[in-house]
């Protein structure tokens, strides 16, 4: 299996759902266009045989599972993974405008796959990290549900019966495909939910709660500009200080391996 699933697994933090939304809505200019070229490949991060079967194709649809972007041609379809930094750019366009935890660095060499289209534009994957990755037959139902669309029938499914924290069941892709560490935090923080408890141990009504949060929280971080604009905050991760709820410090700890902001005072 190219590319390996473990290291799509590690890749949970950023871009999050919203930032990948944006990139395909922010590139859909390239409906229609084929593809002449194939400039610049990085043999680590573009899989085998993507090359040769993109060249000539017209590429129809671009859609999204999770963070999973997938690009289909009459040729084939071509998956793309932003890793945690990476940027999909239509020639220095980003649609993003700058990732608020990413590199400043726009040198070309970062590049690590570089078409060009027959309207003289080129499509970019910029990555300096060498985390993004690039494959042919993506398999998005390997995918949990999407975050954008989640009823509370599938939220529960997910944490049901589950004796991780309920946290490390939220960035698994494949019980909730899309949310990463930053917004598992902001609505974990909404919700009052402990980070730390077991999944299985959160009641009904719970779950009803925070799949409410997820749904309408998500569209107004949508319009803002993306999984940075929340309360908390890479800015306010930076520095900690009171939880502006009630008023307790916020913890700093480590749940299911990620860093985790949450308030003691009243997440249970």
């Amino acid at each position: 299996m190219w590319p390996p699933a473990a290291l799509l697994a590690t890749l949970g933090a950023v871009p999050e759902v919203l930032e990948v939304e944006l990139t395909r809505r922010g590139v859909v200019s390239i409906l229609g266009r084929r593809i002449v070229d194939v400039e610049r490949t990085d043999a680590l991060a573009v899989g085998p045989g993507v090359d040769a079967a993109v060249v000539g194709a017209t590429i129809e649809k671009m859609s999204r599972r999770d963070k999973l972007l997938v690009v289909q041609t009459d040729h084939a379809d071509v998956g793309l993974h932003l890793g945690m930094t990476g940027r999909l750019l239509l020639d220095d366009v980003d649609p993003l405008g700058r990732l608020a935890y990413g590199s400043r660095n726009e040198h070309a060499k970062w590049d690590r796959w570089v078409v060009a289209l027959d309207d003289g534009r080129r499509l970019r994957l910029h990555d300096p990290r060498r985390l993004g990755r690039v494959w042919l037959d993506p398999d998005p139902e390997s995918l949990g549900p999407d975050a954008l669309t989640l009823t509370r029938g599938e939220l529960a499914a997910a944490l049901a019966g589950r004796t991780a924290p309920v946290k490390a069941v939220l960035l698994d892709q494949r019980r909730i495909a899309g949310l990463g560490n930053l917004l598992v935090d902001e609505f974990l923080w909404r919700a009052g939910l402990d980070p730390r408890r077991p999944g299985g141990a959160v009641t009904a009504d719970e779950v009803a709660a925070l799949q409410r949060i997820i749904r309408r929280r998500l569209p107004v971080m949508l319009r803002r500009g993306g999984s940075h604009t929340g309360t908390l905050s890479p800015a306010f991760r930076a520095v900690g200080g009171a939880c502006s709820r009630c008023d307790a410090v916020m913890a700093r700890t480590v749940v299911g391996g990620r860093t985790t902001w949450w308030c003691p005072g009243h997440q249970r």
